[in-house]
């Protein structure tokens, strides 16, 4: 048998109580006592039924007689608490009984012992306080799902970031092995070279550079006071070739226009020595 309590509710939300009796009068007592109430009652005349009822229906409260015909009201919530753990149990019964219900509180397999004849008020607040219980501990077992989900994420985004991050090191570190092979290459040259940022300064000079020009200051230098004029001419227009003598010797110097990774504009001077001179 099923009332729901009010009818156009949803029942994937509306919370919902299961009354265990095995008295036609007590659940139909029961039932207009909470007529009123904002949740689904659902009914059953026995243990075994109740236990069907809650493999057909998702139950929040239960509230069961304790004297039964073949199943007491104890041995029904224990069954339920094994199957249904999430469920809020309460038994009705008389005091003759109080042992065995006080042995199955203690082992959890019911939440509170309501005396019969009941208090209808107590008995409508206590249902209430089951819910609101139960709300809690959907709610907490929910927010308790969301940490473990953004725990999840947040160690898969952290595995992520520790991967690209060891990616990034390694090209790091291949590219500063590159850039010391290219160095070591370029400071290895016959041909003196010298690097020029784009305010003139001289910012790089390889060995070869070093040597030829070891009577004129370079590095830090700007080219028209390391250089002859001309030099500071050619770095200003940003490309070109020219002859030029240097300490009585003579080159063929051209500029080339290098773009740097930070964007800049810098220029390579590449000297070589004229023959024909």
């Amino acid at each position: 048998m099923t009332d729901t309590y009010p009818a156009d509710a949803d029942l994937s939300v509306t919370p919902t109580l299961l009354l265990v009796d095995d008295e036609d009068g007590i659940l139909s007592a029961l039932k207009r006592l909470l007529r009123r109430e904002a949740y689904q009652v659902l009914t059953a005349n026995g243990g075994q039924a109740g236990l069907d009822e809650l493999a057909r229906s998702r139950v929040d409260v239960i509230v069961s007689d304790q004297r039964m015909p073949g199943m007491s009201g104890v041995e029904f919530l224990r069954r339920a608490k094994d199957l249904y753990p999430d469920t809020v149990r309460i038994v009705l019964s008389g005091y003759a009984d109080l042992q065995s219900i006080t042995d199955a509180i203690n082992e959890g397999a019911i939440y509170k012992f309501l005396a019969k004849p009941w208090d209808d008020d107590m008995l409508k607040a206590e249902i209430e306080h089951a819910f609101r219980r139960k709300a809690l501990r959907d709610e907490s077992k929910r927010l308790s799902q969301q940490v473990q989900v953004a725990n999840a994420e947040l160690t898969r985004v952290n595995a992520l970031l520790q991967e690209a991050l060891t990616v990034q090191r390694q090209r790091a570190e291949l590219g500063e092995t590159a850039l010391t092979a290219v160095q070591q290459i370029v400071n290895c040259l016959p041909t003196p070279l010298l690097g020029v940022d784009s305010d003139g300064l001289v910012v790089f000079a390889n060995a070869a550079a070093t040597r030829c020009f070891a009577r004129r200051p370079l590095l830090g230098a700007f080219v028209a006071e390391a250089l002859p004029p001309a030099a500071a001419e050619l770095v200003a227009q940003g490309r070109g070739e020219i002859g030029m003598s240097i300490d009585d010797r003579s080159y063929r110097v051209s500029c080339h226009a290098v773009d740097s990774i930070m964007q800049q504009r810098g220029y390579l001077l590449i000297f070589v020595p004229d023959q024909t001179s």
